[in-house]
């Protein structure tokens, strides 16, 4: 078996009965928590379709008991993140197995949800750059405590312990209260000491003059440094809209103040703050425009409402602004938002007629349904493709910076895709030598480029064709040479999207050879290479890596995450 056709052969099945959805439930959850399931884009679309149909169907608490099932594989980011905005249930239980590297950790904990976050302060075997994540974002066990014997007030139980990651519950008696009425403050509370703390250092601020508010430490604990501008912050704010939590950077500067945007929404059915566009007056620390979300909160016992939690960050820079606001790419995407919204509507009504989820259907229809939500899928992964390349050709989008192995890739590829062009008689010729190949591109934006470019050529290839792939580099560039195919190589212009899509096993997408071409070209370009034709052959040329670059020192890496 040279593919891996699991996920075609799960999806082929229908998922008739209760048994039977939470069998192919299991069966999706565990191969599309693999990272490496399929490149067919199509495929993995109808995949999670039809993995959020069989959610919806099967109840919350056995699709918990499936993710706590002994030897579920669970190493996807997506996925992760898609059961983390699932119930309450099915969150806890996908990120207390999901089992991710730092660098996945880092770049999914911003994005899930606020509650879903605190699930994971639960867990005791995440790494240091992953628990220095949780403590920026405030979710972390040493939270400020909720004194035990606090009294009930109002609708508000307060001696319940906090689940989420949320900022705990704090009693209005025990809220942090502006500084004129500190006399009030219970003198014994831990939260009291807060704002006793916040209070000096409000007055040791004042004492240096009404024009620094620079939010410098206090004479006396330690020397005056200037620190980056904040960019981002998490907050909690009361019913009434008054900050009563921040990080631990900005809360001096913050806590006490009132928030318009939450008080006029908690007036207004509590509803959620989605880019809020604020310009806040304040310290220059956090001074300036910011762009806020936040999501109601609500006590755990009686359901009342008791604040907003969310994250106040710094709009995009101008020049994303610029890049985004690009008439021609903006048109594209208002256009392709346009198609895409009939066809996920038709590929919907496919899978209902597919799974039956309206009761019987002839065999007949449903293998027409099948066929119609196929179709369906490959065109929406066509979209996206288009889409992606409106936003590379016009600068709205960047790749990820990072390093990675180009050789290796290539020879993955070349191996793989060469069981492909054996019963043609027809396979590649790789010459890599001792050439060295890292490049400055993230992991999966180098293997999707080089998928794309080698799988296009894989496609076009003839029977009895040998395609030669070298590489070679210069002080600033890896170089990868390789041979088109003959049905390529007669055509004028290789990056014309004038040819139809190709019918085998491996396919350049449904819009053909040169538009998967172009769009290589343009990932290449915005990694700050190229991609272009040379004769009978195609190079791509990529930034290189030194080894020093590759390896940096550990004096330079300290200088680098500074």
């Amino acid at each position: 078996m040279h593919f891996d056709d699991r996920l075609a052969t799960v999806l082929r099945h229908p998922a008739d009965g209760e048994r039977a959805a939470r069998t192919q439930y299991r069966q999706l959850i565990d191969l599309l928590g693999s990272r490496a399931t399929t490149r067919d884009e199509g495929l993995l679309a109808a995949a999670w379709l039809r993995l959020g149909a069989l959610g919806e169907a099967i109840p919350g608490p056995e699709r918990a008991a499936v993710l706590r099932e002994p030897g579920m594989r669970l190493r996807n980011p997506e996925l992760a993140l898609h059961l983390a905005e699932d119930e309450a249930e099915v969150a806890a239980a996908a990120l207390a197995v999901a089992q991710l590297p730092d660098d996945d950790w880092e770049a999914l904990i911003p994005r899930l949800p606020v509650q879903a976050r605190g699930f994971l302060r639960l867990r005791r075997d995440l790494g240091a750059p992953t628990l220095e994540v949780l403590e920026r974002l405030g979710i972390r066990d040493r939270a400020l405590p909720v004194p035990q014997s606090a009294a009930v007030e109002g609708d508000i139980a307060t001696d319940v312990p906090p689940i989420f990651a949320a900022p705990p519950v704090v009693p209005q008696s025990a809220r942090p209260i502006p500084a004129n009425d500190l006399a009030s403050a219970e003198e014994d509370s831990e939260i009291g000491a807060l704002v006793r703390r916040i209070e000096s250092f409000r007055k040791a601020r004042v004492g240096r003059g009404a024009g620094d508010d620079s939010g410098r430490t206090p004479a006396g604990e330690g020397p005056e440094t200037t620190r980056p501008r904040v960019s981002a912050f998490a907050f909690a704010t009361d019913a009434h809209g008054r900050i009563d939590w921040a990080d631990a950077a900005v809360a001096p500067m913050i806590v006490g103040a009132s928030l318009p945007p939450a008080a006029d929404a908690a007036r207004h059915g509590r509803q959620p703050l989605r880019g809020v566009a604020i310009d806040w007056t304040g310290a220059p620390d956090i001074s300036g425009a910011w762009t806020i979300d936040a999501a109601p909160r609500f006590s755990e016992t009686g359901g009342h409402f008791i604040g907003y939690a969310g994250r106040f960050r710094r709009p995009p820079a101008p020049e994303l602004v610029a890049a985004y606001a690009d008439p021609s790419a903006d048109r594209m995407r208002q256009l392709l938002h346009e198609l895409k919204t009939p066809v996920n509507a038709i590929q919907g009504f496919a899978e209902v007629i597919q799974q039956q989820l309206f009761g019987p259907t002839p065999h007949e229809y449903r293998a027409l349904a099948a066929a119609i939500a196929g179709d369906a899928a490959r065109m929406l992964a066509g979209f996206d493709e288009l889409d992606r390349l409106a936003r590379l050709e016009s600068g709205a989008m960047a790749l990820e910076d990072g390093r990675a192995d180009l050789a290796q890739i290539v020879a993955a590829l070349v191996g793989q895709l060469g069981e492909v062009l054996r019963p043609r008689n027809a396979a590649f010729a790789p010459d890599f030598g001792e050439t060295a190949s890292l490049v400055a591109l993230g992991g999966r934006d180098a293997e999707t480029l080089c998928w794309r470019l080698f799988a296009t050529i894989t496609g076009a290839t003839g029977a009895g064709e040998e395609l030669a792939v070298a590489f070679a580099h210069d002080h600033a560039f890896v170089q990868l040479t390789c041979a088109l195919p003959a049905t390529l190589a007669a055509q004028a212009d290789v990056f014309a999207a004038d040819s139809p899509p190709s019918r085998g096993a491996v396919s350049a997408g449904m819009f053909g050879a040169g538009f998967a071409l172009r769009l290589a070209r343009a990932e290449a370009r915005a990694a700050g290479g190229d991609l272009v034709r040379h004769g009978a052959a195609v190079v791509l040329s990529l930034p290189r890596l030194t080894p020093a670059e590759a390896s940096p020192s550990p004096a330079a890496a300290g200088a680098a995450r500074g």
